[in-house]
């Protein structure tokens, strides 16, 4: 009997982490920001996560935006959180996740080390059997799991709920699709996703993390919709006056996938700085003044009906 729990389908929220001027985090930014998401329609939130800068935060910070998640959540959506790191931390993040009321987490990449086959199924299996909580498994970097490495994992733990891709072999991806199927929920997890979701709509990717939801969550809710119904010429319009123009910035400096979201949240009244930590950096002037045009000519085409931000 198949007991494992329902993916929530559609666009996936991965707040940021807010700083404030003293660098500590900005818990009441934090707040505005997953409940915005939350009542644009995204159908979930991903806490401490790659957007969240997970390979920054401290442990007390982690705990306080997986805290600051739940409470603002209410139980509206699920909560899902980042964990990662050697299998000892790992382990200890699931645990506490857990003890907090997180529905889930995804794993993110484990550092430096570009194991085997073998490797990545041991370390995943020393993570996920220590709880019953949702595990989302993510194809990444060095952490790329082959179609036998996944059957194995799924067969054995039933609380593997989906799998998250952000390398981009859509042969590797069509084997797992074509051969486990609906068993695990696929997310597209790319670097800004509406860019390949039409690709990977095709072969049963039916979610995808919206870095762009942040601050403008109502165009990736049309361009959704419009690819789910076969309106390709929303599609088009939007891909290629909206998103292309956004993503060569993205693509211009290692790290804006995470401070570009900063970056149009400021632009669009949210109360977070441009800032993010060290490896990463800000947004340049530069790209921030032509991000800042990109955002006025697609509200323009594309208006939102209310874009007062709300204040908790």
């Amino acid at each position: 009997m198949d007991t494992r729990k329902t993916f929530p389908r559609g666009i996936l929220g991965f707040p940021t982490a807010p700083f404030k001027e003293n660098g500590t985090i900005d818990e009441k930014a934090l707040e505005i920001n997953i409940d915005f998401l939350i009542n644009e329609g995204l159908s979930s939130i991903f806490i401490a996560c790659g957007s969240g800068e997970f390979h920054a935060i401290s442990r007390a910070e982690y705990q306080k935006m997986v805290e600051v998640a739940i409470k603002i959540t209410a139980g509206r959506v699920p909560v899902y959180t980042g964990v990662g790191g050697n299998i000892s931390d790992a382990v200890e993040l699931v645990k506490l996740s857990e003890d907090l009321g997180a529905d889930g987490y995804l794993i993110l990449p484990p550092y430096l080390i570009d194991g085997e086959q073998e490797g990545l199924y041991n370390y995943y299996k020393a993570i996920i059997k220590e709880s019953e909580l949702d595990a989302i498994l993510y194809n990444r970097d060095n952490a790329i799991v082959n179609l036998n490495t996944l059957q194995r994992l799924v067969n054995e733990f039933p609380q593997i709920v989906g799998l998250k891709d952000g390398c981009g072999n859509m042969e590797l991806n069509l084997e797992l699709v074509q051969t486990i199927g609906d068993r695990l929920e696929w997310l597209n997890g790319m670097p800004f996703a509406e860019i390949t979701m039409p690709a990977y709509a095709q072969i049963g990717f039916k979610s995808y993390s919206s870095a762009m939801s942040n601050y403008m969550p109502h165009i990736s809710r049309l361009f959704f919709n419009a690819l789910n119904e076969g309106n390709e010429e929303v599609v088009n319009d939007i891909y290629v006056n909206v998103l292309l123009p956004i993503n060569s910035i993205r693509k211009s400096r290692k790290g804006y996938a995470v401070s570009l979201i900063k970056a149009g949240m400021k632009i669009q009244g949210f109360p977070v700085e441009n800032s993010v930590r060290p490896p990463c950096i800000p947004v340049e002037e530069d790209h921030y003044n032509t991000l800042s045009k990109i955002i006025d000519e697609s509200l323009k085409r594309y208006p939102v009906e209310n874009k007062e931000i709300t204040k908790l």
